[in-house]
Order: C-alpha cells, then structure tokens, then sequence
C-alpha cells in the first residue's frame, strides 16, 4: 500500500511538489448538418475536476462523500483508506465497526486551499480485506458543512466504472491530481498479508506516490467518485509491502513494476442505509463483516 506519511517529515522529503489543475475539455462544436440528415450522438462532456471536497488527513489523502441516498441533514462522511486508519492498519480478516474518534480532516476548497476543518465522530467502518477503505462518520451534517465553507461533497457512485473510462486521482495531502485511464480491473491483487478483490489497475500516467493513499478517483465523465486510491509496485518485488502482484483466476502471477491501483467504491453504497448508517446486513450487501 502507499506507506502513510507523516506530515513533517514528508514535507522535508519532498518540498515543492507540484500541483496539478484540472481542466474541464472544452466540447468540440456539432459539425453542421443538412435538415434532412439526424444530428450525431453527442459526446459527454468532461466535468472539471478540481480540490473541492477533498481533505487531507495527517498522513493520508481523502474525501467527503455523500451517497446516492444521503440527505442533507444525515452527518457527513469521509473515506480514504483501511491502512490510514489512526489505530493502525486492520490485519487480515479485520473489521472495525462503530469506533469512536475525534480525527481531524482539512477540508479544501477548488484552488486546494484550506476551506475548514472537520471532525470525526467515528469510524463507522474500516477494513483491509477484500478491499482498502475507511468510512468516518463526522460531527457536522451535509447542510452544516455547505453553510460554513460552501462546499459540497463529492457523489460517490453507485455503478462500476469502465475500462478505458478517464479519471483524476486528487490528492488532498500533496495538493496534486493526476490524470490517466482505467487501465484495467484484477482478480486478486496481493500485497504482504493482505489480499484485494477487483482492483482497479491504472494506466501508467497516474504514477502516485506516499501521501496520495486514500485519494477519491474521480470518473471525469460524471465527476463521482468510482474508487479510493490504494497502492502500487515500487520495487519490482513480487507480492511484498509495496509491490503488490496480480493474481488471476488461475493462480498466475504478474507483476507491473510502477504501476498503480485503486480500490472500487461502488459496493459501499448497497451497504449504506438510511441516515447514512452503515449496515452489513443489507440485501446485496458485500463488505466484509466483523
């Protein structure tokens, strides 16, 4: 997984990282048409894709989200990853449900400056089995954080993106959004102890680094979340902290020096009920249970 950073030490490491900006591509105009002949299918237009709603965590990327059912008033919620956890990373097997913290996340506003600071109530859900994801559950509701900072969350999606689909990877921690593909999804991707389910591969322009873990992938045709950014294969190694290997259907092995990946989030929303609670018994529910 990317290692999480601490703050200070990071910043000494690696002073001046660039931050990229997001731009919207400009739509190209209809060709003129005779009357008689049918206009062409339009091409979606790509949604700008900026900082708004994207936090930093002391050692990790992440994102308010809000889910297809969330209402204003529901208390907001953050994700990033299971191995950002505060408490340390989740072993194998390992569930956590329902913790109390008082975390706290800088908010950020489109230019990537800090809008506010929020906090959490608790962990409403964390886990490295299967996939890499933690869910805090804040003390301020959605409507509460629009009123003080005038930002909104970022919609998280309810469908399983694409290969070939474009994406962003906005790093709240390093202020910096990388563009690439979806290169592709793998069976099982191995890393140590751990071991992940339908991972999303990326192209190789998306060449995160430490700090970016738990950073939204945004699907820029629909400006919502399809994945949280998780690992990638420094070294070459094959199946070690840090060098995660694919495994297929077969048992084959293959490893992708410098390429990285992200987890899928589309499952988390058939496990989110009514005021944004989080619950495992959920008819289609797949997260892994305590």
């Amino acid at each position: 997984m990317r290692r999480p950073l601490v703050g200070a030490l990071a910043t000494l490491l690696l002073t001046g990282a660039g931050t990229a900006t997001a731009v919207a591509a400009p739509s190209a105009p209809a060709p003129a048409q005779a009357p008689a002949k049918a206009s062409p299918a339009k091409t979606p237009t790509a949604k700008a894709v900026d900082f708004a709603g994207t936090v930093a965590l002391s050692n990790c990327s992440g994102s308010l989200i809000r889910l297809p059912g969330s209402a204003d008033d529901d208390p907001a919620l953050v994700l990033t990853n299971g191995h950002c956890l505060e408490t340390g990373m989740p072993g194998p097997g390992d569930v956590v449900v329902d913790q109390p913290s008082s975390r706290t996340f800088s908010l950020l506003n489109s230019s990537a400056g800090k809008a506010g600071t929020l906090r959490a109530s608790k962990v409403a859900y964390a886990t490295m089995t299967d996939t890499d994801v933690t869910l805090y559950q804040l003390n301020s509701t959605y409507a509460q954080i629009k009123k003080n900072y005038r930002i909104d969350a970022l919609g998280l999606s309810a469908d399983r993106p694409s290969a070939g689909t474009a994406i962003k990877v906005v790093s709240g921690y390093w202020k910096k959004i990388y563009s690439c593909n979806v290169d592709g999804f793998v069976h099982e991707l191995h890393e140590g102890d751990w071991v992940w389910k339908d991972s999303l591969r990326y192209t190789p322009s998306c060449n995160t680094i430490g700090g970016t873990s738990g950073s939204p992938v945004v699907d820029v045709n629909t400006g919502k979340v399809v994945a949280v950014n998780n690992t990638g294969n420094e070294s070459g190694e094959r199946c070690t902290e840090n060098n995660p290997c694919e495994v297929d259907e077969n048992g084959n092995v293959t490893v992708r020096k410098g390429i990285n990946y992200a987890e899928q989030t589309y499952g988390i929303a058939k496990c989110v009920a009514k005021g944004n609670k989080v619950d495992l018994s959920l008819p289609g529910c797949a997260l892994p249970k305590p």
